[in-house]
Order: C-alpha cells, then sequence, then structure tokens
C-alpha cells in the first residue's frame, strides 16, 4: 500500500500554493535582492571562466543555467547562514527564466522570489546538510523546484511530487569546497541545481508522478540513505522571514563568514607590515570550519574561501575585490608572509550569538601584535554591513554596488533608468519582468 506523501513536502507546497504574502517590508528587500543580483550577474560577465561556461540557448533549462551562474560566480550575491549557509537569490536562475518566458509581472517575480528565499532558508535554520558532508545547492533544488512547477501551472498534487524527485535525485558533495578539492564548480554548482529544477518540473507537467515517502522510507528514504537517519527540523512557519532578514553581501566578495573579519582588517589599514610578529583572528566555530586554511592555495575559488586570505589582502590594499584572487595579484609575497603569521581562534560567545535567531550575528575580531612589544587595540566587527541590523545603513551602497557593477555593461544613463524603476515599489511590481530584463 503506497502511503500518503511525506508532510514535510506538503507543507512546502501547501506554503507555496495557499500562504498570501503581506508583509510590505518582505517585497521592498526582495527588489533590492533582484537588483543585487542582476549587478552580481553583469560583474561576472567581465570573466571568461564564467561566460564560456554560458550555453547561450534559449530552453528554459540552459536559461536557468546561465541566469544562476551568473549571479552566483563571484559569491558577491546574498546569503543566508544557519545551521546550514547558501544563497537565496541562486534561486533566481529558475524564476527569472520562467518569468520572461511567460511574461510575468515584477510583483510575482518578487513572490516567487520570497517563498523560494523561504523554504530554502527555514530548511536552513536547524538542518545542517554539510554535516552529513552534503552541499548546501540541495537546498536551491528544493526552493527553486517548488517554485517553477508552480510558475509552469503545476498544481498543489504535481508541486508535491515535483519535491519528492528532488530527494531521489543524488545531491552534490562539499568536496569541491574544501582543501584539497576546492575548486570553481562551487560558482556553478548553484546554476545546475536551479536549472535542475526546472527539469524536475517539466517533468512532473509531463505527468512524471512523485515518491510518497521520498524523505521517510525505511532504509531508501533520504532520511536514511544521506542524513544518518535524522529527520528535518522545520522551527517555525513558512512566510516571510528569510527575505526579511536576508544578508547583503555590500562591499566584498567574498564568502560571508569572513565579512565581519574583512571589515575589522580594513579599520587596522594602514598598518606597518614588516612589523608585524603575530595577527590573532578571532571567531565562530563555523568559520573555522569552512573557511580557516593554511597551506598553498590553487585557485580563485579556494583563496575567496580562506579566512586568512582575504584579512591579509584588506591588511595590505586596504580593500577587497573580486580581482585579488585571480592568479595576476597572488604574487605579492607578503600576503603568504602575512598568513603564516596569523592565528585563528573560536569564541565560544561569537558561535553561540551567530544561531541565536534575536541575534543571527557573525562575529569576528582582529588584532596585530608587533615585534617591538606593542599591539593594536582588538577590533571587534559583530554585525556585517549587509545585515538586518545595519540595513538602513546598507541600501544606498546597495545601489552604489548595482551602479557600479552594471556600469560595466551599460552606460550610465541606462543604469540609471533601472535603478529609477527600482525606487518606486508599486509601479516596479506592475511591470514585466521582461520590461526590467530589456532594458
Amino acid at each position: 500500500m503506497r502511503p500518503a506523501f511525506d508532510k514535510e513536502l506538503v507543507a512546502i507546497a501547501d506554503y507555496v500554493v495557499n500562504h498570501n504574502i503581506t508583509s510590505d517590508e518582505a517585497y521592498s528587500t526582495a527588489r533590492y535582492c533582484l537588483l543585487d543580483a542582476l549587478g552580481c550577474a553583469y560583474l561576472a560577465k567581465q570573466y571568461p571562466a564564467c561566460t564560456k561556461l554560458l550555453s547561450h540557448s534559449k530552453d528554459l533549462v540552459s536559461v536557468a543555467f546561465d541566469i544562476g551562474i551568473l549571479i552566483r560566480w563571484l559569491d558577491f550575491n546574498d546569503t543566508w547562514l544557519a545551521a546550514e549557509w547558501g544563497h537565496p537569490s541562486d534561486n533566481l536562475g529558475a524564476i527569472l527564466a520562467i518569468a520572461q518566458d511567460k511574461n510575468l509581472s515584477v510583483g510575482e517575480v518578487l513572490t516567487a522570489m520570497i517563498k523560494a528565499y523561504e523554504i530554502q532558508g527555514i530548511l536552513a535554520l536547524k538542518n545542517s546538510f554539510n554535516r552529513v558532508g552534503l552541499d548546501h545547492v540541495i537546498l536551491v533544488k528544493l526552493a527553486s523546484t517548488a517554485v517553477a512547477t508552480q510558475l509552469l501551472g503545476g498544481t498543489r498534487e504535481q508541486i508535491i511530487d515535483a519535491l519528492s524527485q528532488v530527494f531521489v535525485d543524488g545531491q552534490a558533495l562539499r568536496t569541491y569546497r574544501h582543501a584539497p578539492n576546492t575548486g570553481p564548480r562551487k560558482s556553478w554548482a548553484a546554476g545546475d541545481a536551479t536549472s535542475r529544477a526546472v527539469r524536475l518540473a517539466q517533468l512532473t507537467l509531463m505527468g512524471e508522478k512523485g515518491y510518497p515517502t521520498a524523505l521517510t522510507a525505511k532504509t531508501w528514504g533520504f532520511y536514511d540513505v544521506s542524513f544518518q537517519g535524522k529527520k528535518f527540523d522545520i522551527p517555525r512557519p513558512y512566510d516571510s522571514y528569510v527575505i526579511e532578514n536576508i544578508l547583503f553581501k555590500v562591499s566584498y566578495p567574498a564568502e560571508f563568514h569572513a565579512q565581519t573579519a574583512v571589515e575589522a582588517a580594513i579599520k587596522l589599514y594602514p598598518i606597518a607590515i614588516d612589523k608585524i610578529k603575530k595577527i590573532v583572528i578571532t571567531t565562530h566555530e563555523s568559520a573555522i570550519r569552512i573557511i580557516s586554511k593554511t597551506g598553498p592555495l590553487y585557485n580563485p575559488a579556494d583563496r575567496d574561501h580562506c579566512l586568512q586570505y582575504m584579512v591579509a589582502v584588506a591588511l595590505i590594499q586596504g580593500d577587497l575585490k573580486a580581482e585579488y584572487y585571480e592568479d595576476s595579484f597572488v604574487k605579492n609575497p607578503k600576503i603568504d608572509l602575512l598568513r603564516e603569521k596569523m592565528e585563528v581562534i573560536e569564541e565560544k560567545n561569537y558561535s553561540e550569538d551567530y544561531l541565536d535567531p534575536e541575534k543571527r550575528s557573525i562575529t569576528n575580531a582582529v588584532q596585530i601584535y608587533f615585534n617591538d612589544g606593542t599591539e593594536t587595540d582588538k577590533v571587534i566587527v559583530e554585525y556585517p554591513l549587509g545585515h538586518m541590523r545595519r540595513r538602513k545603513e546598507a541600501i544606498p551602497l546597495i545601489i552604489e554596488k548595482f551602479q557600479k557593477n552594471a556600469t560595466k555593461s551599460l552606460s550610465t544613463d541606462e543604469v540609471q533608468k533601472v535603478i529609477a524603476q527600482f525606487q518606486n515599489l508599486d509601479s516596479l511590481k506592475k511591470l514585466s519582468i521582461s520590461q526590467v530584463i530589456n532594458l
């Protein structure tokens, strides 16, 4: 006897189909997430390692892949940190591909974004896929599948079917994000996940049936096979919490656990590099597990996920830009000299506050000790610039970031027209997404 579908899948489908988003703050934030993601895509177009992977095909699966990798390539798009990490704007690969094909309004796109962000982020709150070796793009595939199936005209039952297919799929391993295998797949993995979501939605709408206990089947379900027998912990109902608390990468294209460390290092700039004896970075457990690295760094993907590298460059340059990860920049001998003098330690309070739902801080501190026995103050940055608690400070800079990134492809007048469209939320929501993309 086939049992009922797993309740976790049903809850997501019910949210996508039936839940009305009433939060003005959610829609206001979503438009900046969209603007920021488009800016990240413009910047990525300047990097041949990214553009060589673009298919330029017009089928939806390929379009989703292309948009997904452009947004994600430089690790500069918005972020969500919890037990699991991720970048909810990765879902725009599927959303924008379908929205342009269906000529949906920007308002419909923003609603789909809010719901995709929520699915990915709520499941990340208490469920650590990284601890069982799986990459967080499983949640991109899940969230994108949910909204893609609806946007393509799927029913509640078809959304449930499609979601079950996500867990029947094999899932990406995190090995490409960690030494000794760190490599550029981390920059196209989300594009792959969001394009796969479109394909699963299409297959479902062709009549492919789902698998009721894809999660919970004894021995053969996802929980037993891939999640060490544990079940998902979903601590709050789906609404618009995630997008309202999203983290923007405002200033630095860097893995988010290091954003406050880079801010702290830049506050210490300029510094007498040749007189430094020791650099102490005090951080939280997640940063140590994910981005604390010693030894050789082999490519840009390795460097932008190295806490010590990012802090060293910030101390040397007083800034951190995407080009500072390229092979042409790393010839500077001061970088490895500083890395060798670094000590990374965990502060338990930082780790606790990182997981505290009332704080969600990402604290890092940097202190420098000199050969003559003197030392700097311990510079502590608790909340990065893109954090909810610094949102008012960040919004003008998010617009400025878009302007800087988009002018690499558009004229100044064209950029200003796009920005003007995004200033008035009510009128923006009424435009078709094709009008915005075409502009």
